[in-house]
């Protein structure tokens, strides 16, 4: 029976979600501070699994955590329900589009491409280590 592959990996810092695209008179392009979060994400996946890292060709379940910085004007109740995950992050940016920096950045070096995505959960919470934790799993 054939083993089903597990990557888990993390990216240290403030979650940042894809922006649109910016459009001119002639040409459409993607902010910098995307195509550098992007290149983030690329660069903590390729540090974990190395440069030459075979992409599933699988259907695969993508299961995303989202960790905010905790506000430092936070009273230590709050920041307290905070850890807890009683008060979870209602602020920008939307997990939705956090998890589509994820999904793009990992085309072709996690997976062939991100349609192979049939199924996932995504999580926002507060830390004081904020941070993006990823877990690819194949699907059989």
């Amino acid at each position: 029976m054939e083993q089903i592959k597990m990557l888990k990996f993390t990216v240290p810092g403030q979650p940042a979600g894809k922006a649109r695209a910016k459009v001119t008179k002639r040409v459409s392009y993607t902010p910098q501070k995307t195509v550098n979060y992007e290149a983030h994400i690329k660069k903590c996946f390729r540090d974990k699994y190395g440069e030459d890292f075979i992409p599933l060709k699988t259907p695969v379940f993508m299961y995303v955590n989202m960790y905010y910085k905790i506000p430092m004007s936070a009273s230590l109740k709050k920041k307290q329900l905070m850890l807890d995950g009683i008060i979870r992050p209602t602020v920008k940016p939307d997990k939705s589009n956090v998890l589509k920096a994820v999904e793009d950045a990992l085309n072709t070096i996690a997976y062939l491409d991100d349609n192979q995505i049939v199924d996932g959960e995504q999580h926002k919470y507060y830390s004081y280590r904020p941070r993006v934790d990823v877990f690819i799993s194949e699907v059989k």
